[in-house]
């Protein structure tokens, strides 16, 4: 009997060896194709590169159009680019779907795309059979110039890893809006629960401006951690890359929201969603540099940690001790959905 695959992407070595097996046709056009930790696609224009990304909104509703957009285009700009063309597909619960509701929708992907000089150009919109919830699947397309292009494969040993804001941005939105309710019954402040709410828009699930300001100096690859948190996302650029790390528990920084909601449902930091965080990697003389002009223009960016050889592994510093960094490709978030479900 075959297995059940369980909640959240696909473990990474059933996704890696999928990717390998099915290409289609192979073109030399392909810059950048399906591979572990290569988030966005890049193709051969004959004065430039054109990148493509598509990802879904699956782990929440609130806000679905204006997040898609966030989400797409934060994979199109760690190459380097800047995002250009939109289009979405909408699936829409059937019997719960108002017109209400759908020009909502609309109203959120056209505003985010006008935020971003983005061209809103199509794509498909119906009411299906048996969702619980509206999704959105965004498929953007980016371009750079050929110069410009970064990738998650560029990290080399001694290069330093930099980091943006702070940790679990998104996971701490999609808790207070998922479980608003609860968190009243449970004690928490209206203040707490609205600022935690926010933290879609502040600090932001966007990394546009941070990934801009950072290819302004030479970054040898960036990296947008999602699913999987910060440890997927490390592992993703090591994998890509064929390098090692070591990262300093001490010197991520994690909002004081954050941390107490992960620790209300027991989700560990490092594997929780976190768009909005930018993992830039760069020489250490770049890397200073960044850092500097990050902190200039108001984004906070930190230092936590460097690039090893790849028979070094992936370690973390927690004290004085030095141990293996755990990931997974299953997501921490997941755990407060199947509670909504036991209840």
């Amino acid at each position: 009997m075959a297995s059940i695959l369980p909640l959240g992407k696909l473990e990474f070595d059933f996704l890696e060896k999928l990717l390998k097996k099915y290409q289609g046709k192979l073109d030399p056009r392909v810059i950048i194709g399906p591979k572990l930790g290569e988030d966005a696609a890049v193709i051969d224009f004959p004065d430039r590169y054109l990148v493509f990304k598509t990802d879904p909104v699956t782990f929440t509703s609130s806000e679905i159009g204006w997040y898609a957009v966030q989400i797409n285009a934060n994979d199109i700009v760690i190459r380097g680019a800047r995002p250009k063309w939109f289009q979405a597909t909408i699936l829409l619960p059937e019997g719960e779907t108002t017109k209400r509701l759908v020009e909502d929708i609309f109203s959120q992907i056209s505003e985010a795309c006008l935020n971003l000089n983005v061209a809103l150009v199509g794509g498909h919109t119906e009411v299906s059979y048996n969702l619980d919830r509206p999704i959105i699947i965004g498929c953007l397309i980016g371009e750079v110039e050929k110069e410009k292009l970064v990738s998650t494969s560029g990290a080399r040993p001694g290069d330093v890893i930099i980091l943006t804001k702070g940790i679990v941005i998104e996971g701490t939105s999609i808790i207070a809006r998922e479980k608003e309710k609860e968190l009243r019954v449970k004690g928490y402040s209206e203040d707490f629960i609205q600022k935690s709410q926010n933290f879609l828009y502040n600090p932001g699930i966007s990394v546009v401006k941070d990934a801009i300001l950072a290819n302004q100096f030479r970054v040898n690859a960036m990296h947008d951690p999602t699913e999987g948190g910060l440890a997927a996302a490390l592992y993703e650029i090591a994998r890509a890359s064929g390098v090692g790390l070591l990262i300093e528990r001490e010197r991520i920084p994690i909002f004081e929201e954050s941390k107490r909601l992960c620790q209300e449902y027991n989700l560990d930091p490092l594997k929780t969603i976190t768009s909005g965080t930018l993992l830039i990697v760069a020489s250490p003389e770049e890397a200073e540099e960044i850092i500097s002009a990050l902190n200039q223009n108001g984004i906070k960016a930190y230092s936590i940690g460097e690039i090893k050889e790849r028979n070094y592994g992936m370690k973390i510093i927690i004290g004085r001790e030095i141990s293996s960094l755990e990931f997974s490709a299953r997501d921490e978030i997941i755990k407060i959905f199947r509670e909504d479900k036991s209840d």
